[in-house]
Protein backbone atom coordinates (compact mmCIF):
# COMPACT_ATOMS: atom_id res chain seq x y z
CA UNK A 1 0.00 0.00 0.00
CA UNK A 2 2.70 2.57 0.92
CA UNK A 3 4.28 1.54 -2.78
CA UNK A 4 1.41 2.50 -4.18
CA UNK A 5 1.18 5.85 -2.15
CA UNK A 6 4.42 6.77 -3.43
CA UNK A 7 4.13 6.23 -6.71
CA UNK A 8 0.70 8.16 -6.90
CA UNK A 9 2.51 10.98 -5.09
CA UNK A 10 5.30 10.81 -7.87
CA UNK A 11 2.76 10.89 -10.89
CA UNK A 12 1.04 13.87 -8.96
CA UNK A 13 3.68 15.68 -9.36
CA UNK A 14 5.02 14.66 -12.75
CA UNK A 15 1.39 15.72 -14.08
CA UNK A 16 1.87 19.25 -12.13
CA UNK A 17 5.24 19.75 -13.16
CA UNK A 18 3.88 18.64 -16.37
CA UNK A 19 0.91 21.60 -16.82
CA UNK A 20 3.18 24.30 -15.65
CA UNK A 21 5.86 23.67 -18.55
CA UNK A 22 2.81 23.52 -21.18
CA UNK A 23 1.41 26.57 -19.80
CA UNK A 24 4.36 28.52 -19.75
CA UNK A 25 4.90 27.33 -23.36
CA UNK A 26 1.56 28.42 -24.83
CA UNK A 27 1.97 31.82 -22.81
CA UNK A 28 5.66 32.19 -24.53
CA UNK A 29 4.66 31.38 -27.58
CA UNK A 30 1.50 34.14 -27.66
CA UNK A 31 3.92 36.81 -26.43
CA UNK A 32 6.02 35.97 -29.71
CA UNK A 33 8.48 33.59 -28.05
CA UNK A 34 10.75 36.32 -26.69
CA UNK A 35 10.30 35.53 -22.76
CA UNK A 36 7.77 37.13 -20.49
CA UNK A 37 8.00 40.17 -21.99
CA UNK A 38 8.36 39.23 -25.79
CA UNK A 39 5.03 40.24 -26.68
CA UNK A 40 3.64 42.28 -23.86
CA UNK A 41 6.00 44.58 -23.67
CA UNK A 42 6.36 46.03 -27.09
CA UNK A 43 5.03 49.85 -27.65
CA UNK A 44 1.41 49.99 -28.72
CA UNK A 45 2.15 53.56 -30.04
CA UNK A 46 0.60 54.14 -33.81
CA UNK A 47 3.38 55.03 -35.59
CA UNK A 48 2.76 57.74 -38.17
CA UNK A 49 5.80 58.47 -40.32
CA UNK A 50 6.42 61.38 -42.49
CA UNK A 51 3.35 63.47 -43.96
CA UNK A 52 0.84 60.67 -42.12
CA UNK A 53 -1.25 62.41 -39.70
CA UNK A 54 -2.62 64.29 -42.26
CA UNK A 55 -3.02 67.17 -39.80
CA UNK A 56 -1.60 70.86 -39.88
CA UNK A 57 -2.27 73.92 -38.32
CA UNK A 58 -4.71 75.10 -40.84
CA UNK A 59 -6.80 72.06 -39.44
CA UNK A 60 -6.86 73.97 -36.14
CA UNK A 61 -8.63 76.90 -35.13
CA UNK A 62 -9.47 78.58 -32.16
CA UNK A 63 -6.23 78.33 -30.60
CA UNK A 64 -3.57 80.88 -31.54
CA UNK A 65 -1.56 81.25 -28.28
CA UNK A 66 -1.37 77.09 -28.15
CA UNK A 67 -0.14 77.37 -31.66
CA UNK A 68 2.33 80.09 -31.07
CA UNK A 69 4.01 78.52 -28.19
CA UNK A 70 4.50 74.70 -29.86
CA UNK A 71 5.80 76.71 -33.08
CA UNK A 72 9.11 77.18 -31.84
CA UNK A 73 9.29 73.39 -31.29
CA UNK A 74 8.63 73.05 -35.33
CA UNK A 75 11.09 75.46 -35.68
CA UNK A 76 14.04 73.40 -33.59
CA UNK A 77 12.88 70.38 -35.81
CA UNK A 78 13.35 72.14 -38.94
CA UNK A 79 16.76 73.95 -37.85
CA UNK A 80 18.18 72.34 -35.09
CA UNK A 81 21.40 73.83 -35.36
CA UNK A 82 20.09 77.21 -35.12
CA UNK A 83 19.75 76.65 -31.83
CA UNK A 84 22.57 74.38 -30.76
CA UNK A 85 25.18 76.70 -31.95
CA UNK A 86 24.52 79.25 -30.13
CA UNK A 87 24.22 76.59 -26.73
CA UNK A 88 20.22 76.60 -26.32
CA UNK A 89 18.29 73.19 -25.37
CA UNK A 90 15.00 73.44 -26.43
CA UNK A 91 12.93 71.95 -23.45
CA UNK A 92 12.41 68.19 -23.57
CA UNK A 93 8.67 67.79 -23.59
CA UNK A 94 5.85 70.01 -23.67
CA UNK A 95 2.09 69.80 -21.70
CA UNK A 96 -0.73 70.22 -23.24
CA UNK A 97 -3.52 70.90 -20.77
CA UNK A 98 -6.77 71.96 -21.14
CA UNK A 99 -10.62 71.01 -20.53
CA UNK A 100 -12.20 67.69 -22.78
CA UNK A 101 -12.57 68.59 -26.88
CA UNK A 102 -10.39 71.51 -26.98
CA UNK A 103 -8.01 69.96 -29.48
CA UNK A 104 -5.20 68.87 -27.98
CA UNK A 105 -4.47 65.92 -29.38
CA UNK A 106 -5.36 67.95 -32.57
CA UNK A 107 -2.54 69.99 -31.72
CA UNK A 108 0.03 67.13 -31.29
CA UNK A 109 -0.50 65.55 -34.54
CA UNK A 110 -0.82 69.18 -36.25
CA UNK A 111 2.87 69.53 -35.11
CA UNK A 112 4.38 66.75 -36.13
CA UNK A 113 2.28 67.44 -39.73
CA UNK A 114 3.84 70.56 -39.45
CA UNK A 115 7.54 69.32 -38.64
CA UNK A 116 7.14 66.75 -41.62
CA UNK A 117 8.80 63.88 -38.62
CA UNK A 118 7.59 60.70 -37.58
CA UNK A 119 4.76 60.78 -35.04
CA UNK A 120 4.27 58.23 -32.12
CA UNK A 121 0.84 58.37 -30.54
CA UNK A 122 0.16 56.34 -27.64
CA UNK A 123 -2.71 56.58 -24.74
CA UNK A 124 -1.43 56.49 -20.69
CA UNK A 125 -3.69 53.69 -20.09
CA UNK A 126 -2.36 51.58 -22.75
CA UNK A 127 0.92 51.31 -21.36
CA UNK A 128 -0.24 49.06 -18.40
CA UNK A 129 -1.12 45.11 -18.18
CA UNK A 130 -2.21 42.28 -16.09
CA UNK A 131 1.45 41.83 -15.78
CA UNK A 132 3.40 43.17 -13.30
CA UNK A 133 7.03 45.14 -15.70
CA UNK A 134 5.15 45.20 -18.65
CA UNK A 135 4.36 48.72 -18.45
CA UNK A 136 8.16 49.64 -17.59
CA UNK A 137 9.25 47.88 -20.90
CA UNK A 138 6.35 49.40 -23.58
CA UNK A 139 8.25 52.79 -22.06
CA UNK A 140 11.75 51.45 -22.87
CA UNK A 141 10.54 50.12 -26.36
CA UNK A 142 8.54 53.38 -27.06
CA UNK A 143 12.08 55.69 -26.52
CA UNK A 144 13.73 52.74 -28.30
CA UNK A 145 11.71 53.15 -31.12
CA UNK A 146 11.56 57.33 -31.47
CA UNK A 147 15.69 57.44 -31.23
CA UNK A 148 15.85 54.88 -34.16
CA UNK A 149 13.77 57.40 -36.31
CA UNK A 150 14.76 60.82 -34.57
CA UNK A 151 13.62 63.68 -34.83
CA UNK A 152 10.46 62.44 -33.99
CA UNK A 153 7.50 63.47 -32.02
CA UNK A 154 6.36 60.98 -29.05
CA UNK A 155 3.12 61.87 -28.01
CA UNK A 156 1.16 60.59 -24.59
CA UNK A 157 -2.39 61.40 -24.40
CA UNK A 158 -4.23 61.24 -20.95
CA UNK A 159 -0.69 61.09 -19.14
CA UNK A 160 -2.44 61.22 -16.09
CA UNK A 161 -3.27 57.32 -16.23
CA UNK A 162 0.44 56.98 -15.91
CA UNK A 163 1.85 60.03 -14.46
CA UNK A 164 -0.14 60.21 -11.48
CA UNK A 165 1.01 61.34 -8.37
CA UNK A 166 3.42 58.59 -6.17
CA UNK A 167 1.83 57.60 -2.81
CA UNK A 168 3.85 55.76 -0.21
CA UNK A 169 2.89 52.14 -1.92
CA UNK A 170 5.34 51.08 -4.52
CA UNK A 171 3.21 49.29 -7.39
CA UNK A 172 3.57 48.47 -11.24
CA UNK A 173 1.59 51.78 -12.43
CA UNK A 174 4.84 53.61 -9.66
CA UNK A 175 7.77 51.59 -11.79
CA UNK A 176 6.16 52.79 -15.27
CA UNK A 177 6.10 56.26 -14.03
CA UNK A 178 10.03 55.81 -12.66
CA UNK A 179 10.80 54.02 -16.49
CA UNK A 180 8.79 57.22 -17.64
CA UNK A 181 11.35 59.60 -16.17
CA UNK A 182 14.39 57.88 -16.62
CA UNK A 183 13.47 57.46 -20.08
CA UNK A 184 12.51 61.56 -20.03
CA UNK A 185 16.01 62.34 -18.74
CA UNK A 186 18.07 60.10 -20.98
CA UNK A 187 16.55 61.92 -24.50
CA UNK A 188 19.06 63.85 -26.21
CA UNK A 189 16.64 67.09 -27.45
CA UNK A 190 20.00 67.39 -29.58
CA UNK A 191 18.68 64.62 -31.86
CA UNK A 192 15.54 66.12 -32.20
CA UNK A 193 13.13 63.67 -29.96
CA UNK A 194 10.07 66.11 -28.36
CA UNK A 195 8.11 64.63 -26.16
CA UNK A 196 4.64 66.17 -26.07
CA UNK A 197 1.48 64.85 -23.23
CA UNK A 198 -1.94 65.95 -22.62
CA UNK A 199 -4.38 65.98 -19.65
CA UNK A 200 -7.55 67.80 -18.26
CA UNK A 201 -6.48 66.68 -14.74
CA UNK A 202 -2.69 68.45 -14.49
CA UNK A 203 -3.04 68.45 -10.33
CA UNK A 204 -3.30 64.75 -10.55
CA UNK A 205 0.05 64.77 -12.09
CA UNK A 206 3.43 63.94 -10.20
CA UNK A 207 5.66 66.53 -9.54
CA UNK A 208 8.92 64.92 -10.50
CA UNK A 209 6.94 64.74 -14.46
CA UNK A 210 6.89 68.78 -14.14
CA UNK A 211 10.01 69.93 -13.16
CA UNK A 212 13.52 71.39 -15.55
CA UNK A 213 14.51 69.16 -17.87
CA UNK A 214 10.97 66.88 -18.90
CA UNK A 215 8.25 68.77 -19.46
CA UNK A 216 9.06 72.24 -18.12
CA UNK A 217 6.65 74.00 -20.18
CA UNK A 218 3.10 74.12 -20.08
CA UNK A 219 0.54 74.83 -23.09
CA UNK A 220 -2.80 76.06 -22.18
CA UNK A 221 -5.40 74.69 -24.89
CA UNK A 222 -8.32 77.05 -23.50
CA UNK A 223 -11.96 77.18 -24.75
CA UNK A 224 -12.47 78.85 -27.93
CA UNK A 225 -13.40 82.81 -27.37
CA UNK A 226 -15.68 84.30 -30.38
CA UNK A 227 -13.22 84.83 -32.95
CA UNK A 228 -12.26 81.31 -32.20
CA UNK A 229 -15.39 79.46 -32.49
CA UNK A 230 -15.56 81.82 -35.71
CA UNK A 231 -12.57 80.62 -37.12
CA UNK A 232 -13.51 76.98 -35.79
CA UNK A 233 -16.69 77.08 -37.83
CA UNK A 234 -15.29 77.71 -40.52
CA UNK A 235 -12.65 75.23 -40.63
CA UNK A 236 -15.48 72.11 -40.14
CA UNK A 237 -17.39 73.56 -42.47
CA UNK A 238 -15.29 73.83 -45.42
CA UNK A 239 -16.02 70.59 -47.11
CA UNK A 240 -20.00 71.56 -46.11
CA UNK A 241 -22.44 73.06 -48.82
CA UNK A 242 -23.77 76.49 -47.11
CA UNK A 243 -26.93 78.14 -47.94
CA UNK A 244 -26.87 81.66 -48.78
CA UNK A 245 -28.87 82.39 -45.29
CA UNK A 246 -25.79 80.83 -43.11
CA UNK A 247 -24.19 83.42 -40.55
CA UNK A 248 -21.86 82.00 -38.80
CA UNK A 249 -20.65 84.77 -36.51
CA UNK A 250 -24.39 84.30 -35.34
CA UNK A 251 -23.72 80.55 -34.74
CA UNK A 252 -20.42 81.47 -32.84
CA UNK A 253 -21.89 84.50 -30.58
CA UNK A 254 -24.91 81.50 -29.49
CA UNK A 255 -22.13 78.67 -28.44
CA UNK A 256 -20.00 80.47 -25.87
CA UNK A 257 -18.51 77.74 -23.65
CA UNK A 258 -18.41 75.28 -26.98
CA UNK A 259 -14.87 73.66 -27.58
CA UNK A 260 -13.70 72.40 -31.11
CA UNK A 261 -15.17 68.88 -30.45
CA UNK A 262 -18.71 70.68 -29.67
CA UNK A 263 -18.90 72.67 -33.01
CA UNK A 264 -17.13 70.07 -35.17
CA UNK A 265 -20.25 67.85 -33.58
CA UNK A 266 -23.10 70.69 -34.42
CA UNK A 267 -21.90 71.05 -37.60
CA UNK A 268 -22.05 67.46 -38.82
CA UNK A 269 -26.02 67.45 -37.01
CA UNK A 270 -26.44 70.44 -39.17
CA UNK A 271 -25.26 68.28 -41.87
CA UNK A 272 -27.17 65.35 -41.34
CA UNK A 273 -30.96 67.09 -40.56
CA UNK A 274 -30.34 68.91 -44.02
CA UNK A 275 -30.25 65.54 -45.20
CA UNK A 276 -33.19 64.19 -43.27
CA UNK A 277 -35.06 66.91 -45.06
CA UNK A 278 -34.03 66.48 -48.17
CA UNK A 279 -31.86 69.26 -48.96
CA UNK A 280 -28.75 70.22 -50.80
CA UNK A 281 -26.87 72.82 -48.32
CA UNK A 282 -26.89 73.31 -44.94
CA UNK A 283 -29.06 76.89 -43.96
CA UNK A 284 -28.79 78.64 -41.21
CA UNK A 285 -32.09 77.03 -39.22
CA UNK A 286 -30.01 73.60 -39.64
CA UNK A 287 -27.15 75.29 -37.64
CA UNK A 288 -29.20 76.63 -34.60
CA UNK A 289 -31.60 73.75 -34.37
CA UNK A 290 -28.49 71.58 -33.77
CA UNK A 291 -26.94 73.53 -31.37
CA UNK A 292 -29.86 72.80 -29.27
CA UNK A 293 -29.41 69.24 -29.80
CA UNK A 294 -26.11 69.22 -29.07
CA UNK A 295 -26.94 70.98 -25.76
CA UNK A 296 -30.52 69.48 -24.90
CA UNK A 297 -30.79 66.50 -27.34
CA UNK A 298 -33.89 65.61 -29.94
CA UNK A 299 -36.85 66.26 -29.14
CA UNK A 300 -38.85 63.01 -27.64
CA UNK A 301 -41.91 62.76 -29.64
CA UNK A 302 -43.71 60.33 -27.76
CA UNK A 303 -43.67 62.24 -24.53
CA UNK A 304 -47.27 63.55 -23.65
CA UNK A 305 -47.58 65.86 -20.94
CA UNK A 306 -50.75 66.06 -18.79
CA UNK A 307 -52.38 69.83 -19.20
CA UNK A 308 -51.62 70.66 -15.80
CA UNK A 309 -47.81 69.38 -16.56
CA UNK A 310 -47.87 71.15 -20.05
CA UNK A 311 -48.86 74.34 -18.00
CA UNK A 312 -46.32 74.15 -15.19
CA UNK A 313 -43.71 73.85 -17.47
CA UNK A 314 -44.67 76.88 -19.33
CA UNK A 315 -44.98 78.82 -16.11
CA UNK A 316 -42.00 77.45 -14.74
CA UNK A 317 -39.80 78.41 -18.22
CA UNK A 318 -41.55 82.15 -18.55
CA UNK A 319 -40.39 82.12 -14.93
CA UNK A 320 -36.80 82.01 -15.64
CA UNK A 321 -37.07 83.91 -19.02
CA UNK A 322 -39.37 87.08 -17.45
CA UNK A 323 -36.90 87.68 -14.98
CA UNK A 324 -34.21 87.58 -17.12
CA UNK A 325 -35.96 90.16 -19.50
CA UNK A 326 -36.54 92.64 -16.61
CA UNK A 327 -33.22 92.10 -15.03
CA UNK A 328 -30.33 94.40 -17.02
CA UNK A 329 -27.39 92.63 -15.89
CA UNK A 330 -28.74 89.35 -17.50
CA UNK A 331 -27.90 87.79 -21.20
CA UNK A 332 -31.14 88.15 -23.11
CA UNK A 333 -33.18 85.32 -24.06
CA UNK A 334 -33.07 83.82 -27.44
CA UNK A 335 -35.45 81.05 -27.36
CA UNK A 336 -37.94 79.19 -24.80
CA UNK A 337 -39.56 76.09 -25.85
CA UNK A 338 -41.44 73.59 -23.62
CA UNK A 339 -41.46 70.77 -25.90
CA UNK A 340 -39.25 67.44 -23.95
CA UNK A 341 -36.32 66.19 -25.30
CA UNK A 342 -34.03 63.47 -24.67
CA UNK A 343 -31.60 65.53 -21.60
CA UNK A 344 -34.40 64.66 -20.06
CA UNK A 345 -35.64 68.82 -20.28
CA UNK A 346 -39.58 69.12 -20.04
CA UNK A 347 -38.57 71.95 -21.67
CA UNK A 348 -35.84 75.40 -21.31
CA UNK A 349 -34.88 78.54 -21.74
CA UNK A 350 -32.10 79.55 -24.25
CA UNK A 351 -29.68 82.98 -23.79
CA UNK A 352 -28.01 84.46 -26.39
CA UNK A 353 -24.86 86.44 -25.09
CA UNK A 354 -24.55 89.96 -26.96
CA UNK A 355 -20.71 89.73 -26.39
CA UNK A 356 -17.73 87.80 -25.06
CA UNK A 357 -17.62 88.47 -21.09
CA UNK A 358 -14.45 87.01 -18.77
CA UNK A 359 -15.64 88.75 -15.61
CA UNK A 360 -18.59 88.92 -13.75
CA UNK A 361 -19.66 91.94 -11.17
CA UNK A 362 -21.76 90.73 -8.18
CA UNK A 363 -24.69 92.64 -9.25
CA UNK A 364 -24.67 90.16 -12.40
CA UNK A 365 -24.13 87.07 -10.35
CA UNK A 366 -27.12 88.16 -8.22
CA UNK A 367 -29.24 88.32 -11.17
CA UNK A 368 -28.14 85.23 -12.53
CA UNK A 369 -29.08 83.67 -9.26
CA UNK A 370 -32.91 85.24 -9.58
CA UNK A 371 -33.56 83.91 -13.03
CA UNK A 372 -32.19 80.46 -12.31
CA UNK A 373 -34.39 80.44 -8.88
CA UNK A 374 -37.35 82.00 -11.67
CA UNK A 375 -38.74 78.69 -12.30
CA UNK A 376 -39.73 77.51 -9.01
CA UNK A 377 -40.62 80.77 -8.11
CA UNK A 378 -43.45 80.88 -10.65
CA UNK A 379 -44.62 77.51 -9.75
CA UNK A 380 -45.21 79.12 -6.26
CA UNK A 381 -46.66 82.20 -7.00
CA UNK A 382 -48.94 80.81 -9.62
CA UNK A 383 -49.90 77.21 -8.23
CA UNK A 384 -48.27 77.66 -4.60
CA UNK A 385 -47.00 74.32 -5.33
CA UNK A 386 -42.79 72.56 -5.31
CA UNK A 387 -42.21 70.27 -8.06
CA UNK A 388 -39.28 67.98 -9.04
CA UNK A 389 -38.93 70.08 -12.30
CA UNK A 390 -36.25 72.66 -10.41
CA UNK A 391 -33.75 69.99 -9.34
CA UNK A 392 -31.45 70.80 -11.93
CA UNK A 393 -32.09 74.98 -11.32
CA UNK A 394 -31.47 74.51 -7.54
CA UNK A 395 -27.77 72.66 -8.51
CA UNK A 396 -27.01 75.32 -10.16
CA UNK A 397 -28.01 77.93 -7.85
CA UNK A 398 -26.27 76.29 -5.16
CA UNK A 399 -23.17 76.05 -6.95
CA UNK A 400 -22.80 79.98 -8.39
CA UNK A 401 -24.20 81.27 -4.32
CA UNK A 402 -21.52 78.72 -2.94
CA UNK A 403 -18.69 79.99 -5.24
CA UNK A 404 -20.03 83.46 -4.62
CA UNK A 405 -19.42 83.41 -0.99
CA UNK A 406 -15.96 81.12 -0.80
CA UNK A 407 -14.43 81.43 -3.17
CA UNK A 408 -15.44 85.24 -4.90
CA UNK A 409 -15.22 86.91 -1.70
CA UNK A 410 -18.80 88.00 -2.16
CA UNK A 411 -20.67 88.06 1.44
CA UNK A 412 -20.56 90.45 4.23
CA UNK A 413 -20.68 87.22 6.31
CA UNK A 414 -17.27 85.96 5.06
CA UNK A 415 -15.63 89.03 3.97
CA UNK A 416 -12.65 88.53 1.28
CA UNK A 417 -11.64 84.91 3.00
CA UNK A 418 -12.04 82.71 0.70
CA UNK A 419 -13.07 79.27 2.28
CA UNK A 420 -12.60 76.78 -0.81
CA UNK A 421 -10.54 76.19 -3.42
CA UNK A 422 -10.96 75.36 -7.27
CA UNK A 423 -9.20 72.09 -7.66
CA UNK A 424 -9.35 72.22 -11.69
CA UNK A 425 -10.39 74.41 -13.43
CA UNK A 426 -10.57 72.47 -16.54
CA UNK A 427 -13.31 70.31 -14.80
CA UNK A 428 -16.88 71.20 -13.83
CA UNK A 429 -15.71 70.37 -10.09
CA UNK A 430 -17.15 72.19 -7.28
CA UNK A 431 -14.75 73.70 -5.12
CA UNK A 432 -13.28 71.53 -2.73
CA UNK A 433 -13.76 73.38 1.09
CA UNK A 434 -10.80 74.55 2.30
CA UNK A 435 -11.38 75.11 6.45
CA UNK A 436 -12.49 74.28 9.73
CA UNK A 437 -15.58 72.43 10.28
CA UNK A 438 -16.58 75.60 12.21
CA UNK A 439 -15.97 78.04 9.38
CA UNK A 440 -17.80 75.34 6.72
CA UNK A 441 -20.74 75.44 8.66
CA UNK A 442 -21.09 79.08 8.82
CA UNK A 443 -20.29 79.42 4.96
CA UNK A 444 -23.64 76.46 4.44
CA UNK A 445 -25.79 79.12 6.50
CA UNK A 446 -24.36 82.20 4.34
CA UNK A 447 -25.50 80.53 1.05
CA UNK A 448 -28.62 79.13 2.14
CA UNK A 449 -29.47 82.48 3.58
CA UNK A 450 -28.21 84.33 0.17
CA UNK A 451 -30.39 81.63 -1.62
CA UNK A 452 -33.06 83.01 0.38
CA UNK A 453 -32.85 86.27 -1.00
CA UNK A 454 -32.69 85.52 -4.02
CA UNK A 455 -35.69 83.38 -4.26
CA UNK A 456 -37.58 86.13 -2.40
CA UNK A 457 -36.58 88.81 -5.02
CA UNK A 458 -37.64 86.48 -7.93
CA UNK A 459 -40.91 85.62 -6.60
CA UNK A 460 -41.42 89.63 -5.57
CA UNK A 461 -40.72 90.23 -9.15
CA UNK A 462 -42.92 87.92 -10.98
CA UNK A 463 -46.04 88.82 -8.57
CA UNK A 464 -45.71 92.21 -9.64
CA UNK A 465 -45.52 91.64 -12.98
CA UNK A 466 -48.10 88.60 -12.58
CA UNK A 467 -50.22 89.83 -15.53
CA UNK A 468 -47.32 89.44 -18.10
CA UNK A 469 -46.35 86.34 -16.28
CA UNK A 470 -49.95 84.65 -17.08
CA UNK A 471 -50.12 86.58 -20.94
CA UNK A 472 -46.88 85.32 -22.03
CA UNK A 473 -47.35 81.63 -20.59
CA UNK A 474 -50.42 81.22 -22.34
CA UNK A 475 -49.14 82.30 -25.76
CA UNK A 476 -45.98 79.45 -24.91
CA UNK A 477 -48.25 77.47 -24.61
CA UNK A 478 -49.83 77.72 -27.65
CA UNK A 479 -47.36 78.49 -29.51
CA UNK A 480 -45.17 75.56 -27.66
CA UNK A 481 -41.94 77.59 -28.50
CA UNK A 482 -41.58 81.27 -28.71
CA UNK A 483 -38.33 83.57 -29.62
CA UNK A 484 -36.30 85.98 -27.86
CA UNK A 485 -38.01 88.72 -30.25
CA UNK A 486 -41.37 87.43 -29.24
CA UNK A 487 -40.86 87.43 -25.56
CA UNK A 488 -39.52 90.94 -25.50
CA UNK A 489 -42.09 92.29 -28.09
CA UNK A 490 -44.56 91.15 -24.82
CA UNK A 491 -42.45 93.18 -22.15
CA UNK A 492 -41.88 96.29 -23.99
CA UNK A 493 -45.50 96.79 -24.53
CA UNK A 494 -46.08 95.95 -20.73
CA UNK A 495 -43.13 97.86 -20.05
CA UNK A 496 -42.52 100.55 -22.51
CA UNK A 497 -39.28 101.85 -20.08
CA UNK A 498 -35.80 102.47 -21.24
CA UNK A 499 -34.30 99.77 -19.40
CA UNK A 500 -36.70 96.96 -20.46
CA UNK A 501 -36.11 98.45 -24.38
CA UNK A 502 -32.60 98.20 -23.46
CA UNK A 503 -32.67 94.76 -22.45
Amino acid sequence: VEDNSMIMMILSYAVMIGGMYLLMTMVTRRMGGDGMMGGFGKSKAKVYMEKQTGVTFKDVAGQDEAKESLQEIIDFLHNPHKYTDIGAKLPKGALLVGSPGTGKTLLAKAVAGEADVPFFSISGSEFEEMFVGVGASRVRDLFKQAANVAPCIVFIDEIDAVGHSRDNRFGSADQTLNQLLGEMDGVDSSKGIVILAATNRPETLDKALLRAGRFDRRIIVDKPNLQGRLDTLKVHTRRIKLAEDVDLNKVAQATAGAVGADLANLVNEAALRAVRQGRQAVNQEDLMVSFEVVIAGTEKKNTILTEKEKKLVAYHEVGHALISALEKKTDPVSKITIVPHTSGALGYTMYLPEEEKFLSTKDELLADLKSTLGGRAAEQVVFGVQTTGASNDLQKATALARYMVSVYGMSEEMGLMATAVVQNQYLDNHAQMDCSQDTAAKVDLTVQKLLDECYTQAKQILTDNRALLDEISNYLLEKESITGEELMAFVNKANPTEEATEN
